[in-house]
């Protein structure tokens, strides 16, 4: 797939791994859809640094737990080409200490509102789509320490396969699943240098390699139903 010119809608781009994935596509000439909720500074900033409607980009401000407003974003943008599941909530607590509302919320956002997109992306496509869902190396193993942030990453993993299956050859879909990249804002440095410590290559996964395999899965048209594991061989221990 050519880069340049193709519309991408990217949620949660406007902090963190999003921010980078907005930064690199435009940086090929892609015109970018910046979906955010809370981070509206951020958002409006980065807009402006990738060069606004300038450009061809736009915002789109909603949230992903309002099913009337996931449910109508693709049709109200009109045809893109190709859709970044990137927003995700991390709360993580074993299935007893967590409550049912936070369980609820976390599935909401890290499953049923990309697979909501997902399949509306489907509707609105003719052939040579692209969707990439984020996910996290977490898929790949039963932590006794994590509860419904982990069943909802592996039900999107599962979701990306099928949907790879299902929807060959007009859409292609494709996952990342990142090891430890940035810390959540509540994980204090010193345990994240724990785990570091415990990962194969024991160093983090620059937040650029995640923007460039994205790259790589779109514009690599044979790869579907893939998904890229960038964690320094954590998920082998």
């Amino acid at each position: 797939m050519k880069l340049k010119n193709k519309k991408i809608l990217i949620t949660g781009g406007a902090i963190r791994i999003g921010r980078e994935i907005c930064r690199i596509f435009a940086a090929h000439g892609s015109k970018i859809i910046l979906h955010y909720n809370s981070s509206e500074s951020a958002a409006k900033q980065l807009f402006k640094e990738l060069g606004g409607t300038d450009k061809g980009h736009s915002l789109t401000k909603g949230d992903l737990t309002c099913q009337s407003y996931i449910s109508n974003l693709i049709s109200s943008l009109g045809q893109i080409d190709i859709l970044i599941n990137n927003a995700s909530i991390f709360d993580n607590k074993p299935l007893d200490l967590e409550d049912l509302q936070t369980a609820r919320q976390q599935y909401e956002i890290n499953f049923w509102a990309p697979l909501t997109l997902m399949r509306q992306f489907k509707k609105q496509c003719f052939g040579d789509g692209l969707i990439i869902n984020i996910l996290d190396q977490r898929i790949y193993s039963l932590n006794s320490n994590t509860g419904s942030y982990l069943l909802s990453k592996k039900s999107l993993a599962n979701a990306t396969r099928l949907a790879a299956l299902q929807w060959a050859p007009e859409v292609r879909v494709n996952g990342i699943a990142p090891g430890i990249v940035i810390p959540p804002v509540h994980l204090p440095n010193s345990k994240m240098q724990k785990s570091i410590d415990s990962i194969p290559m024991k160093k983090t996964t620059p937040v650029k390699e995640i923007a460039n395999a994205c790259i790589f899965l779109a514009e690599n048209d044979s790869i579907t139903g893939e998904i890229i594991t960038l964690d320094g061989g954590q998920h082998l221990v």
